[in-house]
């Protein structure tokens, strides 16, 4: 199927049930669905939007285009918990219908105010030559969960000095006053981040460009997060644009943060350190936050990226969401780790402990393909050691430690049904240890690995046969304690 512009930018209303009930079929035949992931129905998951706890539920949106495994005419696709575990698809919520938003409701967020939940989103248009027009948007989703969009964009204008890549809004409360940093590209093909102001959500002024210590940082910073943690300054945004550097930089688009002191609102600047990656893997972008009843900081992001083909494609879908994440700060990182609550889908649990001495090994009943494992590794005089997932007769991945490099390797090669093979089939990441734990959870098509209690993470897609259930421990050159805890994971 070819999937031309006036495919791509069909309205639903123009789509009939015959189409929608054969691409649901095409998807359900798919054998990489997952089972604990958020995962569209059908077509394309991107962004995750509008995260929020309202009304004693979490709310999550995302940016979905129902038609296909393409980037078409985008809407906003609504779920909501009440544990961050298990949730539930509530339905479309915000679909391109006016002169603000023709060619899709992109990216932004969400707050509370006077009893009702605001989302504010980038409304994306084009005129007949393609140019594209931002406009920032409001819709407003009442206590019912019904969903009212306004008739006018709140911000109609992209400020002086910047080109039409200017969007994905998130906003906050800070002493009374709404602010919001949007996503943005100067004139010269920088990336940056701009801040607007407001006192009621409405009326937003622009206070200016966010100043930072990244003038030359990419060619556009997109979904930009601010937030404060531990009294200080956080910046989330995922630039694109960036050169690879080692180990580092290796995706299409990276995602990552900066930490400083909390932003001078005044002067509009943010001091802060250097510029880290969120996540090792191959499969991570557009993260966004929020604080939860309890005061914590949480994480979800895009498990995909733009621009590449996934093997899912043939059947009609692509791309899910991350596992929620909690967020500290330690010796001046991000530490990431699995959101409080997702113990509750351990159902029968396995262990095994062994002495592994330049050798591999399988214990009983350590098999599956939807499971969480925690692994420690102690007392290594190895070169390297680690895990095979998702094992069979020719496929495998590999997460390890090559104590020589003081590197954690992800290592997807072998993992089954290879896609975007330009950006390489392995991640790496240095860490300097004694010991290493790695905290697993493994879906039927992905992997995401938390390094020594989120000191570093891995996330990946990967398209195993379902006869590739083994798992192996393994040293090489040396020995290495192991200890291994399965649960099998019900849903």
């Amino acid at each position: 199927m070819e999937w031309t512009k006036e495919r791509r930018y069909r309205s639903m209303d123009d789509v009939s049930n015959e189409e929608i009930e054969g691409l649901a079929k095409l998807v359900s035949q798919c054998p990489w669905r997952q089972s604990f992931h958020i995962q569209p129905v059908t077509g394309l998951l991107n962004d995750p939007n509008g995260f929020a706890y309202f009304n004693g539920e979490y709310h999550l949106f995302y940016q979905w285009f129902p038609l296909g495994p393409v980037h078409g005419l985008k809407h906003w696709y609504h779920t909501k918990s009440k544990d961050l575990v298990h949730w539930e698809n509530v339905g479309l919520a915000v679909a391109p219908s006016n002169d603000y938003d023709s060619h899709g409701a992109y990216s932004g967020s969400a707050i509370e105010h006077d009893g009702q939940l605001f989302l504010l989103y980038t409304g994306n248009t084009r005129d007949e030559n393609w140019n594209r027009q931002p406009y920032q948007c409001v819709a407003v989703m009442s206590q019912s969960g019904s969903i009212t969009k306004k008739d006018f964009p709140v911000i109609d204008n992209v400020p002086s000095g910047y080109t039409d890549h200017f969007r994905d809004p998130k906003v906050w409360k800070q002493d009374g006053i709404f602010y919001a940093v949007i996503g943005a590209q100067r004139d010269n093909k920088t990336g940056c981040v701009v801040l607007y102001q407001s006192a009621n959500l409405k009326d937003w002024q622009f206070v200016g460009e966010l100043q930072t210590g990244l003038e030359n940082f990419g060619y556009m910073w997109e979904c930009p997060d601010y937030f404060e943690l531990d009294k200080k300054g956080v910046l989330i945004f995922s630039p694109q644009g960036l050169k690879a550097e080692g180990d580092r930089y290796q995706n299409i688009y990276q995602s990552g943060y900066v930490i400083g002191e909390p932003l001078d609102i005044e002067k509009n600047e943010l001091t802060h350190g250097i510029f880290y990656e969120l996540d090792r893997g191959f499969d991570f972008y557009a993260p966004q936050t929020i604080q939860d009843p309890k005061g914590k900081r949480i994480l979800v992001g895009w498990m995909g990226l733009p621009e590449i083909d996934y093997p899912t494609d043939k059947n009609g879908w692509a791309h899910c969401l991350t596992l929620p994440r909690e967020l500290m700060i330690k010796e001046g990182k991000i530490i990431q780790q699995p959101a409080a609550g997702l113990e509750l889908l351990r159902g029968e649990k396995t262990e095994a402990t062994k002495v592994l001495n330049d050798e591999s090994a399988a214990f009983k009943d350590f098999e599956g393909e939807v499971y969480e494992l925690i692994t420690d590794f102690s007392a290594s005089t190895a070169e390297e050691f680690g895990i095979e997932l998702r094992v069979g007769d020719n496929e495998k991945t590999v997460i390890k430690y090559d104590a020589l490099e003081k590197k954690v390797i992800f290592d997807r090669t072998h993992s089954g049904q290879s896609f975007a093979e330009k950006y390489g089939s392995i991640r790496k990441c240095e860490l300097d240890t004694e010991t290493i734990s790695f905290r697993i959870f493994v879906d039927v098509s992905s992997v995401e690995v938390f390094v020594n209690d989120g000191e570093e993470v891995f996330t990946s897609r990967i398209f195993p046969g379902k006869e590739s259930r083994g798992i192996r421990f393994f040293s090489r050159g040396g020995q290495t304690n192991v200890r291994a805890s399965k649960w099998e994971l019900v849903v």
